[in-house]
């Protein structure tokens, strides 16, 4: 039986590459970027070389994006592209892009090996952006052993406060009942929506007759003619 695979790419270089713009979107178009290949490639090197300065707990991630971009402008200027400017903006929305592209390719990479993925990008992001969970951890213990947080841990000089666990709701609110008491809990509180919806009728039957009597007296006023105002 023939498999047909289906290849993951940038969505968004093929549109650059394939769409027809019009001549209104093409004047509107002049001061935006465009990604060719070789400013893609700048801008993934940049990036994961970055990569650790991103994974910081607490970052300018608008810094760090600028600095993208400056790094990214003077390689492409080096490479001979003068008048190239790229912004900070345009490369956080293109790295956003090629993440969700390298997801799909790498959920792809899962399931059917690294053989089935074909976008350029995927093995140089992989390198970086595959680590395990555990290779991950690794590296953040590592981070912690120069550090006095990390030598006070290692010498049991650390001790972290917990929070005090609390009596489940559960337990203490609906106690556990033998078996043989389910069916009479269920005829209690049967029992108790049926005494509610009772009180319930009594008291709007109440409210009725009030404003019937009410209503009557006004009735009754209004035909007395015995009653007149008081004169000045």
């Amino acid at each position: 039986m023939e498999v047909i695979e289906t290849l993951v790419t940038d969505s968004i270089e093929v549109e650059d590459t394939t769409a027809t713009i019009s001549t209104l979107d093409s004047e509107k178009s002049k001061g935006e970027f465009v990604w060719t290949l070789q400013a893609t490639w700048q801008l993934v090197h940049t990036r994961l070389e970055m990569d650790q300065e991103f994974d910081q707990p607490v970052c300018k991630k608008k810094k760090l994006w600028e600095t993208v971009a400056e790094r990214v402008t003077a390689k492409l200027r080096a490479a001979g592209n003068h008048d190239v400017a790229v912004k900070a903006y345009e490369c956080d929305l293109k790295w956003r892009n090629m993440l969700a592209t390298y997801r799909k390719n790498a959920e792809r990479a899962r399931r059917l090996g690294p053989q089935s993925v074909h976008w350029e990008f995927f093995k140089a992001m992989h390198e970086v952006l595959g680590k395990s969970r555990e290779e991950i951890e690794a590296q953040r213990k590592a981070k912690l052993n120069g550090t006095k947080l990390g030598k006070a841990i290692a010498s049991k000089r650390f001790t972290p406060i917990l929070p005090t666990p609390t009596p489940s709701l559960t337990a203490t609110a609906f106690p556990t009942r033998p078996p043989q008491d389910v069916l009479q809990l269920y005829l209690e509180l049967q029992e108790r929506k049926l005494n509610l919806w009772a009180q319930q009728k009594a008291l709007e039957e109440k409210k009725i007759e009030a404003i019937n009597n009410l209503a009557r007296a006004i009735s009754s006023l209004a035909q007395d003619s015995s009653i007149q105002l008081p004169k000045d």
